[in-house]
């Protein structure tokens, strides 16, 4: 058998192994509503108390099929500047270099790594996660809360999902404060993410286009809400504590 033939015959399994790989990791593409999304973050705070920050403005895309979960990723960019415990004092302290650092370290990110089904609406999503210069395994519980068409324009194709995860600061170098700050970090989740338009994915890979970009809407957008203003501070609020943490 000549030579070139055997090669051929060689590299056709070849390539229907690579391409049954990209079938494998299929699924409809979705970016990320950086609007919709939000980070739940309790610490513990000296034995007293669980604060609460939030995290908004993540960013990313995902590739989801509701049939079958095991081919999905995921691909996250978590803005750190962000986050907010309610208190200019206790944000600047967390942000601090002592602690996460942002200055030098200002995005989070998680890549999932493989998708673990558990049934039809939840799934265990294995990845890594990337904060202040360390990288770390981590597992989110994920469960799917809707897959359908947005009831507002411009009506595009809208997966939700809430997730849980706990996670070790000292696992990622952020030790200061042990006595003040607990080391459990409890994460929940709460994201939207819209069905990306045709060759969205492919801009946003170039550089012309954020999957952020892809997301917003194209359409008219309905009157907001009327929301009344909020009461105005009481002249009367005792001052912040002195204390140089939380």
């Amino acid at each position: 058998m000549p030579r070139f033939l055997r090669h051929c015959l060689f590299a056709i399994p070849c390539l229907l192994l690579a391409l049954a790989g990209a079938a494998r990791a299929g699924g409809e593409a979705y970016a990320l509503d950086p609007v919709h999304t939000r980070i739940l973050v309790a610490v513990d705070h000296a034995g007293f108390s669980k604060a609460l920050g939030t995290v908004s403005g993540a960013t990313g895309t995902l590739h989801f099929d509701p049939d079958d979960w095991s081919t999905a990723r995921v691909a996250v960019e978590i803005p750190l500047a962000r986050l907010d415990f309610g208190d200019a004092d206790w944000n600047r302290a967390t942000l601090a270099r002592s602690l996460l650092d942002a200055d030098a370290h200002p995005l989070a990110r998680f890549t999932s790594t493989r998708v673990e089904p558990v049934d039809e609406r939840r799934a265990i999503v294995h990845g890594t996660l990337s904060l202040r210069g360390v990288s770390r395994e981590v597992a989110l519980h994920v469960a799917l809360n809707a897959a359908k068409r947005h009831p507002l324009p411009p009506f595009r194709r809208t997966v939700g999902f809430s997730a849980t995860a706990t996670l070790s600061r000292a696992d990622f170098g952020i030790t200061a404060w042990k006595s003040v700050i607990g080391d459990a970090v409890e994460l929940r989740i709460e994201a939207e993410a819209t069905r990306m338009r045709a060759g969205a994915e492919a801009e946003a890979s170039d550089g012309d286009a954020s999957p952020a970009d892809a997301a917003i809407p194209t359409g008219p957008v309905p009157d907001p809400v009327d929301v009344p203003d909020p009461e105005p501070a009481s002249e009367s609020s005792p001052p912040p504590d002195p204390e140089p943490l939380p």
